[in-house]
């Protein structure tokens, strides 16, 4: 492609109990007469830790070096400044996060791309699987896939498919399996390659997933390695518990269409598998909360029957009072309990799914969290499901996480309904509780969570320690759990011999796989530990893990890994990071741009960063008045606010950079009568014009609809579209009913979000949200109310004291050179939720500004949109 021939590319898997160690290494040679730019381009499972890459171009190697994150950030923050180097790794798909690097190469060079991967597979519905994304974008010389696993217990079944696949591709997997053994390879011709017989189109694009199962004549096995040990734990043959599941449902107005309708029907599907033995119920919560029933009830034919009448006439209303649905479903579990209207031998959980932001009701998200941690008092698990982008993934995840349980995003997508259904299969067969692996303590040192509430059918429960004596060799291990019928109890030992002995055959392990699969168990839930931690025990996690991450080189949120290439032909290090889920592309994609983050009437899709925001809750109060403006600043971890108070109608100059010809301007709009009780009235940006003059480009956009003028010709449409446009200079992306992106000619992308207020409230109408991305691509002559800070800025604050409301304390500010008098307070964010916003405490600085801003802020008005 392009003069660029790739004529290699291996995919090189070694599984040892577990524990994959993947080796992508990719050829190429540029064919070109000139430099060229050549692409390594990959995608990995989120679950992975890269452990090492390189690039060796005509012989000479350019390793990567793993770093703490901070410090590979300040070592190129110059370079990031001038806008020199590349975020190399970005979150991709559901399951993927993508790796790409490019280098410059002289013609007829050839460069070599290593990238190493590790994970722990895990076991889910009786299957161990690995996954490897295949999309060469080209035909492949020579291409293959190689998977060799190694099983000390024995393997049961082996299996390989891909979704590109066809029956012609089939015959050329290669299978083979026998004891502890098992061998996959795939290695396609060119021919076999390509789309159709003379087409020069890659039929490789899609997933390539192998599944297998070991042999379980004991219900665990134990094996040591070189002071260290990893215990598997997935007994068989065992008596079901019976389960008491609660769903609790958010019927808010968000849920409507076809969010509603897809959990209807997975409540369908998930009806016809509950046993009879099962208690259930079913808790809705929009403004008020509603229950099917008063009391759990069991799953005999006619409740189901009942339950799916009840299912199928779920509707959506009103807000978002997720404490209220979530405390009610607690409160109904526990009484069940303490009254024994469940059987005492069963397994309790609360599955609970939602699309948005609490804000009904108590809506603090850490009043609920430290509410439900209360109320549960660990006695069962919650899971918390967040339907699409609007949710706070990190508030459902905290709360999971306390509470035993785990976070899941569900993507809006047509499947929605089977990954709500899939997650429910992976609770709904609980054999165990309360299961508990003890070793002796004189023995073992750092030993990862030994303790379950929950052991489920088709799973496994992996535990990992290091001995204190490097030189033991046995160990004995006590098992308890409680079962459908008894109490379960057990005792197994193993010795370093028996493992050595289970490992004879073993040409292709590599020696420290189990030290480095329990410090790859040990990060992962050291992560987990630090999400819902703070203080003190969120420090010493962090720095726990980091020091891990370091010793073991593994890429994880904590550590970076720095890429360095030649310096001729513009070639820019870069840095690669892990992706966190829960903080939204958008973020990303500015946090890598740029220093500064910019907030206005913000976004509705991206989750917020929680560590800018990391301020005490009980100085949370209201300021009246919209639009508002949110100035984060990321080195203070705090933000600056100011509103505009200006009559409907009024035009404001938001953005306006003589350079690249963009300009931004905003007209309000106010509410649909007068609100008698404020002193001043609510403004909100009802029409947005963004222009570009160089190219004659305009776009108008409404709550209606939205307007593009190219010159003379004139296109529109409305939110109801779902619109991709690329014309000369324009680039414009409308998600229906949500936001719309656009970029114009090189300058910076803007993103607008539509904010949807309920039909019939009586008094707010739908208005617009701007936000900006790449703001670096204008130039140093950026102005308006919101471009002239685009620039980076400080601020001081001096001796805060006691203010005119006792809850909102008062502050002198030293900002550009001006001494102003702050308060603390709140404003609204309606990135999270766009019909009501979420508090985000900042100092506020009054007078429309006065001091903060260039000039007053009349200087901003226009006399028109453009």
């Amino acid at each position: 492609v392009n003069g660029i021939e790739i004529y290699s590319m291996k995919i090189d898997s070694k599984v040892t109990s577990r524990f994959a160690h993947n080796v992508i290494t990719s050829r190429a040679v540029n064919r070109g007469n000139v430099h060229k730019e050549v692409f390594f381009d990959v995608e990995l499972p989120k679950t992975a830790f890269i452990t090492n890459f390189s690039m060796t171009i005509d012989g000479v190697t350019y390793p990567g070096t793993i770093k703490e994150k901070e410090v590979a950030k300040k070592q190129y923050e110059k370079a990031v400044s001038k806008g020199q180097t590349a975020g190399l790794v970005k979150a991709s798909g559901r399951k993927t996060e993508k790796f790409t690097v490019s280098v410059n190469v002289e013609a007829a060079s050839k460069v070599t791309f290593e990238l190493t991967y590790e994970e722990l597979l895990k076991r889910q519905f009786g299957k161990y699987e690995m996954f490897i994304k295949v999309k060469p974008k080209q035909l492949v010389k020579d291409f293959e896939i190689e998977v060799n696993i190694f099983e000390p217990q024995g393997i049961t079944e082996l299996e390989a498919e891909g979704t590109f696949i066809t029956n012609d591709l089939q015959n050329i997997i290669k299978k083979t399996f026998s004891e502890k053994k098992g061998h996959i390879s795939f290695r396609p011709t060119l021919e076999q390659q390509r789309t159709c017989a003379n087409c020069s189109q890659s039929a490789l694009d899609g997933d390539f997933t192998v599944r297998y199962d070991v042999k379980r004549t004991t219900p665990d096995n134990l094996q040591i390695v070189n002071g260290y040990f990893v215990h598997f734990f997935a007994p068989t043959n065992l008596a079901k518990l019976p389960k008491n599941v609660i769903f609790v449902i958010d019927i808010s107005g968000s849920m409507s269409g076809r969010e509603i309708e897809q959990t209807r029907e997975a409540l369908l599907k998930i009806l016809d598998d509950i046993k009879e033995d099962d208690f259930f119920n079913f808790i809705l919560f929009g403004s008020e909360v509603h229950t099917w029933k008063e009391t759990l009830i069991k799953a005999t034919p006619e409740n189901l029957d009942e339950a799916r009448n009840f299912v199928r006439g779920i509707d959506t209303a009103g807000l978002t009072n997720l404490h209220g649905g979530i405390m009610r479903g607690i409160d109904m579990l526990n009484s069940a309990h303490e009254g024994n209207l469940v059987p005492k031998r069963s397994a309790s959980i609360i599955i609970m799914l939602t699309d948005g932001q609490p804000n009904e009701g108590v809506s603090n998200t850490q009043d609920i969290q430290a509410h439900v941690k209360k109320a549960i008092e660990g006695k069962y698990p919650l899971y918390n499901l967040g339907f699409g982008y609007g949710v706070d993934y990190s508030f459902l995840e905290k709360m999971a996480l306390e509470n035993k349980g785990l976070a899941r995003r569900i993507y809006p997508d047509s499947d929605s309904a089977l990954q709500l259904q899939g997650f429910y299969d992976e609770v709904s067969n609980p054999m165990l509780m309360d299961v508990e692996l003890n070793y002796p303590e004189n023995e073992i040192s750092d030993l990862t969570k030994n303790s379950f509430k929950h052991f489920y059918d088709g799973s496994e429960i992996v535990v990992a320690g290091r001995f204190i004596d490097n030189n033991q060799n046995s160990l004995t291990v006590d098992v308890r759990g409680e079962g459908a019928n008894d109490a379960l109890s057990y005792t197994t030992r193993q010795d370093a011999e028996q493992t050595a002995k289970a490992f004879q055959e073993q040409e292709y392990i590599f020696g420290d796989y189990i030290e480095r699969l329990w410090a790859y168990l040990t990060i992962e839930q050291l992560l987990e530990k630090r999400i819902a931690a703070t203080g003190e025990e969120k420090e010493n996690l962090t720095a726990e893990a980091l020091d891990l991450s370091l010793k073991y080189k593994f890429v994880t949120p904590l550590t970076s890994m720095v890429v360095t290439k030649p310096e001729d032909h513009n070639n820019q290090d870069g840095i690669a990071d892990k992706p966190i889920e829960g903080i939204d592309i958008f973020t990303i994609l500015l946090y890598l741009r740029s220093q500064f983050f910019f907030f206005f009437s913000l976004l509705s899709a991206a989750p917020q960063v929680s560590h800018l925001y990391a301020v005490h809750p009980t100085w949370y109060t209201s300021v009246d008045g919209d639009p508002h403006f949110i100035i984060s600043v990321p080195q203070k971890e705090d933000a600056i606010c100011f509103n505009i108070n200006e009559n409907p109608g009024a035009v404001l100059n938001l953005i306006s950079d003589p350079v690249t010809g963009i300009t931004v301007n905003g007209e309000l709009i106010g509410d649909k009568r007068a609100n008698s009780d404020a002193k001043i009235q609510n403004t909100y940006f009802g029409k947005l014009g963004i222009a570009n003059k160089h190219l004659d480009l305009k776009l108008t956009v409404t709550s209606e609809k939205i307007t593009i003028q190219n010159g003379n010709k004139k296109t529109g449409f409305t939110w109801l579209d779902s619109v991709t446009l690329q014309q000369e200079g324009l680039n414009l992306i409308i998600n229906r009913k949500k936001n719309l992106v656009l970029s114009m000619g090189s300058g910076a992308s803007f993103v607008i979000v539509l904010h949807q207020v309920w039909k019939k409230h009586p008094l707010h109408q739908d208005f617009l949200g701007l936000y900006t991305l790449e703001s670096d691509k204008l130039s140093e002559q950026t102005h308006g109310l919101l471009g002239q800070f685009f620039h980076p800025i400080d601020f001081t604050i001096l001796e805060i004291h006691p203010g005119s409301d006792p809850k909102k304390p008062d502050a002198t500010m030293i900002v550009k050179n001006n001494e102003l008098t702050v308060t603390r307070g709140w404003q609204k964010d309606y990135r999270r939720d766009p019909e009501h916003g979420v508090d985000i405490p900042c100092w506020f600085v009054h007078n429309n500004g006065a001091g903060l801003i260039d000039g007053v802020h009349t200087d901003y008005i226009v006399s028109s949109l453009f």
